[in-house]
């Protein structure tokens, strides 16, 4: 069956399946995405992923600070309202005015990871796969019931921009598969009680705390890396971006934050092992991204053999 789509979302995530409902056989008449950004180094308005596609497409595109119940009149005409990572909370004449429901594509196997952050508090975590969830749109937050459910393993490299963008297609692909049973199609209530939440991250997550384990702060690198980078701080108060690194079972009796130099490579000690980072950013100038070693031979004398990343308290300057 051919359907009439209103679509809500914002991000490349959403971008990628509203291509995929644009390229299929559902018409989608009506687009909402947030308002225009202020970007880069020119503070320039930019108008989100989604957008871009829509007007590409000549969808009719709204860009409200808020949804409101005016909004809801130019869902009139639409079958359901598809959202994907929208980024606004959808008021009740909104969820009521399509002629069926409002489908959410979540990515992540509901209940495990309500919320704004699913794909990096899933690998921050640990969590061996993740996924995504079609399911009907319901006032308390991604708590209404699922249509189906698309797993995908978390390997131990996978980085959050990388499985952000398996998900989209994944989600996308899911989604036409849902839509094509629908109206028949039952949805399952979620268990309340193995429900966990992913909330917005917040500046203090890309803070690394070494006196974490150098797995934990493996996979903060990893679920950061090209969203809000994890990094810590030089000698003299510069910030070192560590977009990527891996663990190793290193020990070693100095400080944690202690950086050490073993057989060529670069590594920080711990709480439990140590982080050797690849590749990263000295907060400096033009800020190139470069390797460790390229980082250490430029800044010396903040890059050395037992200089101590990541003084933030007067408990670590007094250790």
């Amino acid at each position: 069956m051919t359907w009439r789509l209103a679509f809500a979302g914002t991000p490349p995530f959403a971008a990628t399946i509203l291509r995929h409902l644009l390229a299929s056989e559902h018409r989608v008449d009506v687009v909402y995405t947030q308002p225009d950004r202020r970007a880069g180094r020119g503070r320039k308005l930019m108008p989100s992923a989604t957008r871009v596609v829509a007007e590409d497409a000549g969808a009719e595109v709204y860009t409200p600070a808020r949804l409101a119940e005016a909004q809801a009149t130019a869902l009139a005409g639409c079958d359901w309202l598809i959202v994907a990572a929208y980024g606004l909370l959808l008021p009740k004449a909104i969820l009521d005015a399509p002629r069926h429901h409002c489908l959410n594509v979540h990515a992540s196997l509901l209940p495990r990871w309500r919320g704004a952050a699913p794909v990096e508090r899933a690998i921050m975590a640990g969590d061996a796969r993740t996924g995504v969830s079609i399911m009907r749109v319901t006032p308390k937050l991604d708590a209404g019931p699922v249509y189906q459910r698309a797993p995908l393993p978390l390997g131990q490299d996978a980085t959050g921009d990388e499985v952000t963008e398996a998900l989209a297609t994944l989600g996308a692909e899911t989604l036409l598969a849902v839509l094509a049973q629908l109206p028949g199609l039952a949805a399952e209530p979620q268990d309340a009680q193995r429900a966990t939440y992913a909330p917005k991250l917040t500046a203090e997550d890309a803070v690394i705390a070494w006196r974490r384990p150098a797995e934990d702060i493996a996979r903060q690198v990893r679920a950061l890396a090209g969203r809000m980078p994890a990094h810590t701080t030089l000698a003299d108060g510069t910030r070192l971006r560590v977009l990527a690194a891996t663990a190793t079972p290193d020990h070693d009796a100095a400080p944690p934050g202690t950086l050490r130099r073993r057989d060529g490579a670069w590594e920080v000690v711990c709480g439990r092992g140590a982080l050797a980072p690849t590749t990263v950013q000295v907060c400096r100038g033009k800020g190139a991204v470069q390797s460790m070693r390229e980082a250490a031979n430029g800044y010396p004398r903040l890059l050395s053999d037992g200089a101590r990343l990541g003084l933030l308290s007067s408990e670590d300057l007094h250790e």
